[in-house]
């Protein structure tokens, strides 16, 4: 029997040996990277796109280009889509990130002929339908009145023009008149400049098969698509951040307050960016952190309360999230204020510093158990232009990293006078 009363003892994982994809270049010049694991007849298709909110001429014109893509093509209409793929047991996901977009097909192995059918015709010709349009922007536009509504949702919204200003990607910012803006002509043009084969990558995983990897090549290898050839130039953007330590929006009727406190700190290619994410880890990153331990445990100032890193092509946002009763959102401040003091001036405690470690190393582990998730991991290395020896860099990096280096990390990236506080809720009397 097992003994409950003791802890299990704790195994440091060896060297994760990160399995590396299969690649090669299809005849019309699309790279195709293939991750061969699991023992379950399914296959996930990834059909990357070099064309997200970084290039785009309008605000939502990348994110409805990409949502559109299955309302409706030449070939089927936004039902027939839906009924052949729940026919056949796959699920699509649409996705549109800063540089990239993402279309996701999940397949059993013995009805790929017939799912992969669908997904090419979804990437090649896709015809944006206006009445189709119509109903997806007033699901939308609904969406967006509903989330106004919410504190977080506001105050996430002014940290980020804040910080960023209404000139750089992040901080454009949709309002509801962008949604009537939204027309097919407007998709289109978007469609014709980033969707084609010279902006094209695609990432097969899980169970593949050489018969699955001869289709695939038929459909997106063989022969060039898309009207336009041309790779997007690099767009590069500065953030303009305001002069305001404190910014409050005001919701009359909130019951609690949102809190969101950040600033712009260094991209993931800088070296500091692996050991910075364990500093940040133990601030506010995981349920045992400083932060949680403090303002929730010992104050119970909120029920949760958290610190990460959001990275975007030239920098990254370093923020802090909670929600608390309105009257305790100075208290709240102070404490994340007095953590972030303790970090500066105190070294942490080799034992705190070692269960970051250990929780990160699981982390690390979780996001390698399987082939989706590894062909994530890669996915993630190609779409921020990191070199295939980043995996190896984290690991050493965390393993590495000393209190005396998170001291001078905190006393460097933890700058008190760039933190940016913004609050939503009900203005205090």
């Amino acid at each position: 029997m097992t003994d409950r009363t003791q802890q299990p003892p704790i195994r440091k994982p060896g060297p994760m040996a990160v399995r590396r994809p299969e690649r090669v270049v299809w005849p019309n010049g699309v790279p195709l990277s293939v991750l061969r694991a699991g023992d379950n007849e399914v296959v996930r298709i990834d059909v990357l796109m070099e064309g997200g909110r970084w290039h785009q001429h309008y605000p939502l014109q990348a994110l409805f280009a990409n949502r559109m893509l299955r309302e409706g093509t030449r070939r089927y209409t936004a039902a027939q889509i839906a009924e052949r793929l729940d026919y056949y047991g796959a699920w699509l996901d649409l996705s549109s990130g800063a540089e990239h977009a993402f279309v996701t097909l999940y397949s059993l192995n013995k009805y790929l002929p017939q799912t992969l059918d669908v997904l090419e015709s979804l990437v090649k010709e896709p015809a944006f339908p206006e009445a189709e349009l119509a109903t997806v922007v007033a699901n939308n536009v609904q969406q967006f009145k509903v989330n106004q509504q919410k504190v977080d949702f506001l105050a996430h919204r002014g940290l980020v023009s804040a910080l960023y200003g209404d000139a750089h990607p992040c901080g454009r910012l949709a309002e509801e008149t962008d949604y009537s803006r939204i027309t097919p002509e407007l998709l289109h043009d978007f469609y014709r400049r980033h969707y084609h084969a010279a902006g094209c990558s695609v990432y097969v995983s899980g169970k593949v098969t050489d018969e699955c990897l001869c289709r695939l090549e038929a459909c997106f290898g063989a022969e060039p698509f898309g009207e336009g050839l041309q790779r997007p130039s690099r767009a590069s953007f500065e953030p303009c951040t305001t002069s305001d330590k404190r910014l409050f929006i005001e919701r009359p009727d909130a019951l609690q307050s949102a809190v969101r406190m950040g600033l712009v700190t260094i991209s993931r290619h800088h070296p500091d960016f692996a050991k910075l994410r364990v500093l940040v880890t133990l601030l506010g990153g995981y349920f045992g952190s400083r932060l949680m331990s403090n303002i929730r445990e010992d104050k119970g100032y909120t029920y949760g309360i958290s610190a990460g890193l959001a990275s975007y092509p030239d920098d990254s946002l370093l923020a802090i999230s909670a929600e608390t009763a309105n009257e305790y959102v100075e208290p709240l401040v102070a404490e994340v204020y007095h953590e972030m003091d303790r970090l500066q001036q105190e070294r942490v405690p080799q034992d705190e510093l070692q269960m970051v470690k250990n929780y990160m190393a699981g982390d690390i582990c979780r996001s390698y158990e399987s082939a989706f998730s590894l062909s994530d991991a890669w996915i993630f290395l190609h779409t921020s232009r990191l070199p295939d020896t980043y995996f190896d860099q984290v690991q050493e990096a965390m393993e590495s990293v000393t209190p005396d280096e998170l001291l001078l990390l905190a006393q460097k990236y933890l700058c008190k006078e760039n933190l940016k506080e913004v609050v939503s809720g009900k203005k205090m009397s």
